[in-house]
């Protein structure tokens, strides 16, 4: 009973000690933020309107809400029809001559070592990001990079330029150009990186699809984007001079005859002889990549983009737009010949009437003196 009754008495004292001791300031436990008299009054009433508790609130759910998914993921697949994806390409032809040595002696740094034996271009790389294309790859991902292909013929195929930059990037291979045109020819594509594609490469209405943009396939797409820009320009030399010809056979069909000297008529031949040259040997039309070659991603790549652009097709076109002016060419050229001759023959009726005319004046002066 004593121990019960100590014990008793102990904790009556502690139950005094704790009533009588003043509490301690609560702001060493929580400190509430700054509140204006209005919004303090507001607090405080939720306080005592909504008490805490520790069992959760039920909150309703709609089932709506799972079936328009998230509105944010992290892992989310871009879209594939989003333009903001695409890595722009852009295809100039300038002149009709670069200078591939001076200008990669002048932008040495700049220079991607090359993994061909081809000499007729050279590719560049630049480490400006652009504004809103940095976000295709990370620092070592070609695609954050700007990269240039420039050809020998004349072509130059930007990767990744905005169209604002366009033109500081080719004032750097105009100052190694020679036979500037007029008006440059030039072409658009795009192409987008897709690591989770199953094959190497898929093609699309206006871009290709590639799982990495490595430099091959900036040299691969540069090379084809650079031969068909290039052979525009070619198919509308030639389309010129069908053009020229058609008006001389439209002439000759009211007249029967033409007024073209044989210098001009010499100069198309010059100017449709080298522009076949230039397709064939100077452009490389049927020559195969050397890339390509070693490696059947690479090849399926070009062959892709070469039936895309029809390449081969536009070259039979170019072909037989060639051979209809080389058909006129020689029907001309036997006409002037004939001409030629006509006149020779004419002057040597001459020659021979005012021979006949010499004698017959020496006859008859002689007569006349043996008779005198």
């Amino acid at each position: 009973m004593g121990r019960w009754r100590a014990a008793s008495l102990l904790l009556k004292n502690i139950a005094i000690t704790i009533t009588t001791t003043p509490p301690k300031s609560s702001s060493l436990l929580f400190k509430p933020p700054s509140l204006s008299r209005s919004s303090s009054s507001q607090f405080y009433l939720f306080l005592k309107s909504r008490p805490f508790s520790a069992i959760p609130s039920r909150v309703s759910i709609d089932p709506n809400d799972f079936e328009s998914g998230p509105a944010y993921c992290a892992h989310e697949q871009p879209n594939e029809d989003d333009e903001t994806g695409k890595i722009p390409i852009k295809a100039y032809f300038l002149c009709t001559s670069i200078n591939l040595k001076s200008m990669q002696a002048e932008y040495l740094s700049n220079v991607i070592p090359p993994s061909s034996r081809s000499t007729n271009y050279i590719a560049l790389r630049f480490c400006d990001f652009p504004s809103e294309n940095s976000r295709f790859g990370v620092w070592e991902n070609p695609s954050s990079w700007r990269y240039m292909v420039v050809f020998q013929y004349g072509s130059t195929v930007l990767f990744n330029v905005e169209e604002h930059e366009v033109q500081a990037y080719l004032n750097l291979v105009i100052r190694h150009a020679s036979g500037m045109l007029r008006e440059m020819v030039k072409d658009d594509y795009a192409v987008k990186e897709k690591p989770q594609l199953v094959d190497d490469m898929q093609g699309g209405p206006d871009y290709i699809v590639l799982r990495t943009l490595d430099t091959d396939s900036i040299r691969i797409i540069g090379s084809v984007l650079g031969q068909s820009i290039a052979l525009d320009y070619f198919v509308s030399q030639v389309d010129g001079m069908v053009e020229e010809f058609a008006d001389i056979n439209r002439g000759m069909e009211k007249t029967g005859t033409f007024t073209m000297h044989k210098k001009k008529l010499l100069q198309l031949v010059g100017k449709a002889n080298s522009t076949l040259a230039d397709v064939i040997v100077k452009v490389g039309l049927f020559e195969r990549s050397e890339i390509a070659w070693r490696d059947a991603k690479y090849a399926k790549i070009h062959e892709y983009l070469r039936e895309e652009y029809e390449v081969t097709q536009r070259f039979g076109n170019l072909d037989f737009k060639l051979k209809f002016v080389e058909h006129n060419i020689h029907f001309l050229q036997e006409v002037l010949q004939n001409r030629k001759s006509d006149l020779l023959e004419w002057c040597i009726i001459f020659l021979l009437t005012v021979e006949n005319i010499i004698s017959l004046y020496e006859i008859v002066r002689d007569s006349g003196a043996v008779s005198g």
